[in-house]
């Protein structure tokens, strides 16, 4: 019996520019998270896919986040965040905390969450898993900074239940 090799893909070769790539990484599909930070006592939050562990010895994590993001400037003045695992069902958090020009005050007042015991930064209720982190060091990474820290504590949610996902510019649910 002979085995067929598929034949290679009919791909487009595209101009190497911001479009372009966001469209061919779309393909690559990410969880959803929600970052959050403290700025002047009240929570910042916005969703991310760009985060990643990095080390287990030690306890590594990093994340990307946009220097134009409101975010940003908060994240790097507290030094400490919090990173929480969205499922299927947090489908409209991760839509509103990725509202460009959303208000900044307020904007966990709809979203359940608890307050995390080491760092101060809100957690969503809604997570599969959580963890705090704190700030270890920022390196340029074109027009975002890569923030890489140590974790300081983890949370498991005790429910299975489907990821978020995001794929070629939609949310989805992992099987």
């Amino acid at each position: 019996m002979s085995q067929s090799i598929p034949s290679a893909p009919d791909w487009l070769e595209l101009t190497v520019d911001g479009p372009n790539f966001r469209q061919v990484m779309g393909r690559y599909p990410t969880g959803v998270t929600v970052l959050t930070t403290i700025r002047a006592g009240q929570p910042v939050a916005m969703t991310a896919n760009s985060i990643m562990s990095v080390s287990v010895d030690p306890l590594l994590m990093l994340a990307c986040v946009e220097r134009a993001a409101r975010f940003h400037e908060a994240v790097l003045a507290a030094g400490v965040w919090g990173v929480s695992i969205l499922p299927a069902r947090a489908q409209p958090s991760a839509a509103w905390l990725a509202t460009r020009g959303r208000p900044t005050s307020g904007m966990l007042d709809d979203v359940p969450h608890r307050i995390a015991p080491l760092t101060g930064v809100a957690l969503l209720d809604e997570s599969l898993g959580a963890m705090e982190c704190r700030t270890a060091a920022v390196y340029p990474g074109g027009d975002h900074s890569i923030i890489v820290a140590d974790v300081l504590s983890l949370h498991l949610a005790q429910d299975e239940e489907p990821a978020l996902l995001y794929h070629r510019g939609r949310y989805g649910v992992a099987p």
